[in-house]
């Protein structure tokens, strides 16, 4: 594990390691990539960077499409609420998007793991 911090310019430049990025790192550079940059530019750089960790890692299969536009989005959705908010504090306010199954509100398990949820983003599942 690096004692280097993580920045931005550090992931999109794929100088972090797949170990050295928890979760909680995933959506704190979300919140700095959605600061600098529309949703459309996010997805882009936020997906491409991603699926290079995962490679890079030996574990192309790690990389999935659904559960990175939903996040972003969602990310997205609370910044807008949270106008002017560092980190830390959106951190706080938002602490449900560090639980790993945040997502099960809107996809089914199978539907998130499915070959094609890696590939192209899935819509949600309609309600039950």
């Amino acid at each position: 594990m690096t004692s280097d911090p993580i920045t931005l310019q550090r992931f999109v430049r794929g100088e972090i390691a797949a170990a050295d990025f928890p979760h909680r790192e995933h959506v704190r550079m979300a919140f700095e990539m959605l600061r600098r940059h529309d949703f459309a530019e996010s997805v882009l750089h936020f997906s491409h960077t991603l699926r290079g960790m995962a490679e890079k890692a030996g574990r192309p299969q790690a990389f999935n499409q659904t559960i990175t536009v939903a996040f972003l989005a969602l990310i997205a959705q609370r910044m807008e609420g949270a106008t002017g908010a560092d980190f830390g504090a959106f951190a706080e306010l938002n602490p449900d998007l560090f639980a790993g199954s945040l997502l099960r509100r809107w996809y089914r398990p199978q539907q998130l793991a499915s070959p094609l949820a890696s590939r192209a983003f899935l819509m949600p599942d309609p309600p039950r």
